[in-house]
Formats: C-alpha cells, structure tokens, sequence
C-alpha cells in the first residue's frame, strides 16, 4: 500500500476498534471518535496523499483548491463546473459565508496567502507563517446550528532544510469523507506554495482535535479495514505557475494536474452508502 493508504487504514481501525463512543446532539447520529490525532506524510519519499483504498474524485478537490486561492466565496464562479460539494452551505445569495479561500484572501482586511508568499520570500526561516480560517467573532461557542463552520481552522507553513512544510490543523474530521478529500487538497495547495517560493515540498502534518466516523459509516469502514491495494507511489508533476494560474481560475491548470493524477491512478472500487452529514 502507499504511505497513505497505510496511515489512513491504521487510522480507520483505531478509531473502529478503540475510539470513544459519542452521541452528537447536533446530528443526531452516534460517532466512534479519538482525540488528538496526528499524522506525518513526506511529500517527496512517501508520494502525494490520494487515497487508493477506495475511489475518489480527483476533478473535485482539484477544483476546490483552486476555488480557494482564487479567494471566491460562489460556488457558481468556477467551482460548480466540476463539483457540487459545496452547493448545500450556500445562503439564499448562493454564497458560502464561510468558504476557506474568501477567508484566507479577503475576509480578515488583509490577504493572508499573499502576505505568506511574501514573508517567506524575504524571510524563508520566519515562523510566522501561520494562516488562520477561524473567525471568533462568528464561529462556534454557540447552540445555534450552523450548516458550516470551519473544520480545517489554521494553517502554518515553514520552509526548513530547504524545503517547504504544512501543518494542518483541524477542529474535527470525519474520517471516512472529510479527511482524504482535506488531505490531498491542503496537500495540493503545499505543492503550490513550494513551486511559487522556489523550493521543494516536505512534511505535510495534519493534526485532529476530534477525528470520528459516523454510525452509518461502521459499515464501509470496517471493509476498509480489511482491504489491500498494491499501488505504487504517486508522484505530482504541477505544471509551471501553477500558484498564479490558481488565482486566476485557470481551467487548462485543473485539467492539467488532474491528468497527471489520473494516470497514475487505480484505486479499488468505491465504497457504497457513505453520505455526508451535515
């Protein structure tokens, strides 16, 4: 199995076998979940993290990263030409209030992403890289149900030995949808972020304060579980400007990395009945 795979599955099994039973008020669903989980993956030796266990869309995280650097809070600018996963957080304006990108570029006064490729150009050993989704004045400490607020709250980049490092932090994360699908895209936007500044990708960390499966998950977590894929490492090979093109919303980019995804790729088949909970 791939680095990923094997990390993914470990994770899988020790939430299924001694993860806490919960019953979330919110969803009204019962979860298995650990707290504090943590994962390293080196993007250089142990390959881009796409999960092969079972199939996943590569067009929509793709699409979705690109969205985010874009800084755009529509759905229908861009995004909805290749996946529709954030059609059910949109207000009556078909804005996502709290969509990462605009949070990252645009909602804070000032632009994070921009201001992080600057510091590191001119400072690479500074440590106060640290972009932050979380917004406290409007998310969380509250009873009122929200459709979204962030899971992935902050980030911190780092460029050490020459080469550029991310770590994910993420509030909660269900395992089964939310993790491959955050890990492959934030591991994307790392790759972005080295070939802009000049360097090589490293360490992508992805960190968890609550990492939980659903009820209606057991079922395709257990076979998970038992499955074994042998399938070689995936290397991503971004195309020039990939950072710049980004911004711009560029669709031959898109088209571009998820071909070179694509043909590396031969995931097992899809696991059936995995809905999102919202």
């Amino acid at each position: 199995m791939t680095k990923f795979d094997e990390v993914y599955q470990n994770l899988v099994r020790e939430i299924m076998t001694d993860g806490m039973v919960e019953f979330s008020e919110r969803t009204g669903h019962e979860t298995r979940a650990v707290v504090g989980a943590h994962f390293r993956l080196d993007i250089e030796k142990d390959g881009f993290p796409l999960l092969t266990l079972r199939k996943y869309p590569i067009k929509a995280f793709v699409a979705e990263q690109i969205w985010f650097l874009s800084g755009s809070r529509k759905p229908d600018d861009f995004l909805r030409d290749y996946t529709h996963i954030w059609d059910d957080f949109t207000n009556p304006g078909d804005v996502v209030t709290v969509a990462y990108g605009y949070r990252w570029r645009k909602h804070f006064g000032r632009d994070q992403i921009g201001l992080l490729v600057d510091l590191l150009k001119a400072e690479p050993s500074s440590r106060h890289a640290v972009v932050v989704t979380w917004d406290p004045a409007q998310d969380g400490l509250s009873t009122v149900k929200k459709k979204n607020v962030p899971c992935p709250y902050t980030f911190t980049v780092n460029i050490v030995a020459g080469r550029l490092h991310l770590h994910n932090i993420i509030r909660s994360n269900d395992i089964m949808l939310g993790l491959p699908f955050d890990v492959a895209g934030f591991a994307l936007l790392q790759c972005m972020l080295a070939q802009k500044l000049g360097v090589k990708p490293g360490i992508y960390s992805h960190s968890i304060s609550n990492a939980h499966i659903y009820d209606t998950h057991y079922d395709g977590a257990n076979e998970i579980i038992k499955r074994t894929n042998d399938h070689p490492t995936i290397k991503l090979a971004l195309p020039d400007n990939s950072f710049d093109r980004a911004e711009k919303k560029d669709s031959k980019l898109l088209d571009a990395i998820v071909e070179n995804l694509i043909k590396q790729y031969n995931p097992m088949e899809p696991i059936k009945g995995l809905k999102l909970i919202l």
